[in-house]
């Protein structure tokens, strides 16, 4: 593996460490100041910034327990990590999930922008019981109608 995409891993190890320390330890270094950051269930948060801001606030309320990351793909000036998470709130919720963060980087190596996918780690087989699943309320999805679609998630 050549250095670049060496220094982009540790770039996103570095991000999750940050969360699992509590620490800022140089988001606005490692976001361009114009960076896109999608949060897999839907806030974004535009600019270094921002993304700053967000990272205080949360972690003012809530806990990283793990961000264990599997394994990184890579394209051109993108990266891919899939990843698992745990977290703990104040209010003694927790919450894990699998997830994967589609990264792109700015032309001097920083994030440009970022959009996690969440997946449950609930599984189970909706016909382990016969041919037809039986009506589910999937709380990680929101309902839409037909053409839905937000312009503000759209990749700059």
């Amino acid at each position: 593996m050549d250095k670049a995409l060496k220094d982009r891993e540790a770039k996103i190890r570095a991000w999750f460490s940050m969360w699992l320390d509590k620490t800022d330890g140089g988001i606005e270094a490692l976001f361009s100041s114009d960076a896109v950051y999608v949060e897999s269930w839907g806030p974004v948060y535009r600019g270094a910034r921002s993304v700053k801001h967000w990272f205080e606030e949360w972690n003012s309320r809530g806990t990283v327990r793990r961000w264990e990351i599997e394994q990184f793909f890579h394209k051109g000036d993108q990266t891919v990590v899939e990843w698992y998470f745990e977290d703990e709130m104040a209010d003694g919720r927790a919450e894990s999930f699998d997830g994967v963060s589609l990264v792109r980087w700015s032309p001097d190596g920083k994030i440009a922008f970022l959009k996690e996918f969440g997946c449950s780690t609930i599984r189970y087989d909706p016909y382990e019981c016969g041919g037809s699943a039986p009506g589910e309320q999937v709380p990680w999805l929101n309902p839409v109608e037909s053409g839905d679609r937000v312009a503000a998630l759209e990749t700059p």
